[in-house]
């Protein structure tokens, strides 16, 4: 049996002592707040927000190390917190920004968007072109309140969707 904690989250257990600390100072008992997945949808999807942000500033740093000034030009990429929001961010170069966003407590947003005012979602393996002005994550709740992240139906891969979206940013961002 592995006893090892490296890959189990302990900030349910942290919450659960808190709540049970402000339940005895305030008096007030709330026996059914844990089978309501929305303080759940809130905290996975801030959770993933900061997972793909940590996840893109590190590609976008390798990319602007090995890319940095040509002929005077730079080529870099900047990423940009987006204000009045828990931790939507951006990233822009050459006039395109790909806005990722928490849409709702459920949804996650990413997407285009041109000074010109286009706005349009990255291109798919199994489309021609993009058919939608953005594309969006949406949590699905499991059993137990178990939160998967799903794009069309299918399990979403971090790893996976930040090459795809960086990728499909760099290629129309380029000059």
């Amino acid at each position: 049996m592995d006893t090892s904690h490296e890959n189990y989250s302990t900030k349910w257990i942290e919450n659960l002592a808190l709540d049970e600390i402000q339940m005895e100072e305030s008096g007030v008992i709330n026996f059914t707040e844990h089978l309501d997945p929305s303080k759940l949808l809130e905290e996975s999807s801030i959770e993933l927000m900061e997972q793909l942000r940590e996840k893109f500033d590190l590609a976008v740093s390798l990319f602007n190390n090995l890319r940095k000034e040509v002929n005077g030009e730079s080529k870099v990429i900047k990423v940009f917190k987006i204000s009045n929001t828990i931790n939507d961010f951006m990233l822009f170069r050459n006039s395109l920004k790909l806005v990722i966003a928490r849409k709702s407590i459920d949804t996650i947003s990413l997407g285009f968007l041109s000074n010109s005012g286009g706005l349009f979602a990255a291109r798919l393996n199994f489309e021609q072109d993009s058919k939608q002005r953005i594309h969006e994550i949406k949590a699905h709740v499991g059993p137990f309140n178990n939160i998967y992240w799903k794009f069309k139906g299918e399990n979403v891969e971090l790893d996976s969707l930040v090459r795809h979206y960086l990728t499909e940013f760099i290629k129309h961002s380029a000059r």
